[in-house]
């Protein structure tokens, strides 16, 4: 979702740039990162919030923390400790990105995530996206559009 208003944040600046092209005076138009940070930190915890207590008015218990099924007969998972059985039991992964250390990759210690990403305060003068998945290419587009001077690095054995 944050990605989807950053994405959006990035065709409206598309739209600024072709304004003049159908005789619109846009000169002078100011981008502004910590607006659209503060504004789209809320819109998703707003939703959030509307998710969570429609979960609750269905009755539905959330329970967070780490999981594994049991060996008991009944469909049964053992959460922090706990025991929990119900005839449906859903579990919501969730994922995070892994960083490869120092070690692995010099310098790796220097990025960041894409996780990242949404926690700059201020869009960067420059930036380098390294990978070729749909997020790496969405994000070095969105950072690009809106002012960012950007890189992709796609790593590839043979020249193409």
């Amino acid at each position: 979702l944050r990605g989807q208003v950053m994405w959006n944040t990035a065709v409206h600046a598309e739209f600024v740039h072709d304004h003049a092209d159908y005789g619109f005076e846009t000169a002078g138009v100011k981008f502004n990162w910590r607006t659209i940070k503060e504004k789209r930190d809320a819109y998703v915890q707003r939703l959030n919030d509307i998710y969570e207590n429609n979960v609750k008015k269905a009755r539905i218990d959330i329970i967070r923390g780490y999981g594994k099924f049991t060996a008991d007969p009944e469909p049964t998972i053992e959460v922090n400790g706990k025991k929990y059985t119900a005839p449906h039991i859903l579990i919501a992964t969730g994922g995070r990105p892994a960083l490869p250390s120092d070690r692995e990759i010099p310098g790796a210690s220097l990025g960041m995530t894409s996780d990242g990403f949404f926690d700059l305060e201020e869009l960067p003068r420059r930036s380098v996206v390294v990978g070729a998945g749909y997020i790496a290419v969405e994000m070095v587009g969105i950072l690009s559009t809106l002012g960012s001077k950007s890189s992709l690095l796609i790593r590839h054995d043979t020249v193409l």
